[in-house]
């Protein structure tokens, strides 16, 4: 183990940000070295590495953190994989793989710029494709404890996480938010007892009613998990959302008690609901409770101490979802609906593109109990799939167009980008 630390130590790899950057002394700087990038007409002029990828590791994170060195390490296989599909179809633009534990891999390998600030804030696994490929669609009601214990800091940590959690619902996926003291309150209080789509326009909707939360009185976990219980059930009842994958996320400074009586009226024996509680704060008087709450409900417990430790220990919910994928061998292909990249275009202007990706897991037998190791995934411009629709089919005064699962317009004649 520690010669394997040893050989990762010395492993680097051509890192995003760095490739080309030289210290002041004139040499290559650590992680970067020289990238041979020369502009390309299929990337429109883009200067590209077509024989080589690239790693981006998202600014929060320590980029020779052995689990990225070791992840990058395994996945540099992917190069050879990348070269042949473009040498196969060189129809294809942008291939990549987005790990679960953060880095991106890209070809053809390009050099990424920071913002002003030094800053690059993409990071893989808050994007559409990597959610709707890493998880089935769920249901989740999110709990804010809002008793007087959360004043300050706390509460704001809270808000990050509640936030944290909702960029990783996609489109496939409903959810609500509850705040409770002594007191139940739904963040938007016109859509008591019901679940939403965890579209932006809900997900922005929600995010302005969390700063109207503030802190006061005494936590009664019980009730509002009996309020969490109840929604997800009558949802269920209904035949909308995911059916069969549902969630309780619990954001609080602590329990006073395991609230057992709670899951063995709503949750047990079947355990159908998986309960994700996040202990916000250093102290750990009342850690042991929301673990076992955790454990005895399939979930999983995380700690977060500090602002900074939000997104990582929200992420790690993902990996407990993505198990019964896992384990069934659903490897899914998904589309996303159209969005705007303007990097890409013939006439210089927006072009529409799709994203078609899949998960990738561990076929490790010692991984019964599911491991994701990430998503791999491809964008097409719309343009492309319109060439496949067979136009003398169509008649004179017909046409072809395509929309998503969810109601979003994929292909359409008169679907124009909106740039504002």
């Amino acid at each position: 183990y520690e010669y394997c630390n040893y050989c990762f130590e010395l492993y680097e790899y051509f890192n995003a940000v760095l490739i080309n950057e030289v210290d002041e002394e004139g040499n290559n700087v650590e992680l970067g070295g020289e990238f041979i990038l020369e502009p390309n007409d299929h990337f429109n002029n883009l200067s590209v590495n077509l024989s080589l990828s690239v790693v981006q590791v998202p600014t929060n994170m320590y980029n020779k953190d052995p689990d990225i060195v070791n992840g990058v390490y395994w996945s540099e296989a992917l190069n050879k994989v990348f070269v042949e599909n473009f040498e196969k179809d060189p129809t294809l633009i942008w291939q990549y793989f987005g790990s679960a534990k953060g880095f991106f891999r890209q070809y053809p390998g390009v050099k990424w710029h920071p913002d002003e600030h030094g800053v690059i804030g993409f990071d893989c696994r808050n994007r559409k494709w990597y959610i709707q490929a890493a998880t089935s669609p769920k249901d989740v009601v999110i709990l804010v404890d809002v008793s007087g214990s959360m004043k300050g800091l706390r509460l704001t940590i809270a808000r990050q996480t509640v936030s944290s959690i909702l960029d990783t619902l996609g489109d496939d996926d409903f959810f609500n938010i509850i705040a409770y003291n002594q007191e139940i309150h739904y963040v938007e209080p016109c859509l008591n007892g019901t679940l939403v789509r965890a579209d932006r326009t809900n997900k922005d909707h929600f995010r302005e009613h969390l700063d109207k939360l503030f802190a006061k009185g005494i936590g009664l976990l019980g009730e509002a998990l009996s309020e969490a219980f109840t929604i997800l059930n009558d949802f269920n009842q209904t035949g909308r959302g995911s059916v069969c994958s549902q969630a309780i996320m619990l954001v609080t400074d602590g329990a006073t008690e395991m609230y057992d009586d709670v899951f063995e009226k709503y949750n047990w024996p079947e355990r159908k609901v998986r309960i994700f509680p996040y202990l916000i704060g250093r102290e750990s008087a009342f850690a042991d409770n929301l673990k076992w709450m955790a454990c005895a409900n399939k979930g999983y417990f995380s700690q977060i101490s500090t602002l900074a430790d939000v997104q990582e220990n929200v992420m790690r919910y993902l990996h407990v979802m993505s198990r019964p994928k896992v384990i069934d061998h659903e490897h899914d292909t998904v589309w996303t609906e159209a969005y705007v990249d303007s990097a890409l275009n013939d006439k210089g202007g927006p072009s529409l593109m799709t994203t078609v990706a899949m998960p990738v897991f561990s076929t490790k037998n010692e991984t019964n109990q599911g491991i994701l190791l990430g998503v791999v995934g491809t964008d097409i411009p719309l343009q492309e799939l319109m060439k496949l629709i067979p136009k003398h089919m169509l008649g004179i005064h017909g046409y072809a167009f395509a929309i998503t699962n969810n109601g979003y317009i994929l292909i359409h004649p008169d679907l124009r980008p909106l740039v504002t």
